[in-house]
């Protein structure tokens, strides 16, 4: 098995289209796919060689139901070997329709079930804070459709009235959600004491600069608007 950890964007492509198998989330894979590169490319601390270590940051792929794209960079950035992409949803391979942890090098959580992101993110913040750990950052990815769950407004309000500043989430919008929040996305976590900023997510530059936003005393909300879902 080998691991190569010298791709770039331009290579994410070529790295997708080896995941030929019965993918039915793929709007979902190519919605994020812009926000995964510059948090791996530009922001995590992170890397296949400290996986396991305590001050590493913790990414938490909450939107695990279309996976392609978070799997395409994990195998450009070197955490899991490019001959795993082909066998991708089969039977055998640990490359699944919705990531597991204990198979996929990297993965903080298993996910796909909408709505659990966001308070396993909580929860990771307040562990490390319990643990004196003030540097690594959570970061958790989620869809603008889970903010149709109520443990996301929980985990919202609980994490701004706890000022859980190494928090950060991204919202991934799509205009895929079924229930509209008056004021948008960002007003929903401003009301809850967070720090926001909305953005185009195919700006890589506008990306990372809202990911890099300084927020002292408060989570931090990047909303990551890319073309709706239905207009494809």
């Amino acid at each position: 098995m080998t691991i190569t950890a010298d791709h770039d964007y331009d290579d994410l492509p070529r790295l997708m289209s080896l995941m030929t198998g019965d993918e039915k989330h793929s709007f979902a894979a190519t919605s994020t796919l812009d926000v995964l590169w510059v948090l791996y490319d530009r922001v995590l601390d992170v890397t296949p060689e400290r996986v396991e270590a305590t001050d590493r940051d913790r990414f938490l792929l909450s939107k695990g139901h279309g996976p392609m794209a978070y799997y395409a960079v994990l195998a450009a950035k070197g955490f899991v070997p490019e001959e795993w992409l082909p066998g991708f949803g089969s039977y055998d391979s640990p490359l699944g329709h919705h990531p597991d942890r204990v198979l996929v090098p990297g993965a903080e959580i298993g996910s796909g079930s909408l709505g659990h992101g966001l308070p396993l993110a909580v929860g990771s913040a307040l562990g490390l804070r319990a643990q004196g750990l003030t540097d690594p950052a959570v970061w958790v990815l989620i869809g603008d459709a889970e903010l149709d769950e109520g443990s996301n407004h929980e985990a919202i309000a609980y994490a701004g009235a706890a000022g859980l500043d190494r928090l950060h989430t991204v919202v991934v919008d799509n205009a895929s959600a079924s229930h509209a929040l008056p004021g948008g996305i960002a007003a929903r976590f401003e009301a809850a004491n967070w720090s926001t900023a909305t953005v185009d997510g195919r700006d890589h530059t506008a990306l990372y600069e809202a990911f890099t936003a300084s927020h002292p005393g408060r989570p931090h909300a990047v909303v990551a608007r890319v073309e709706p879902k239905n207009a494809r």
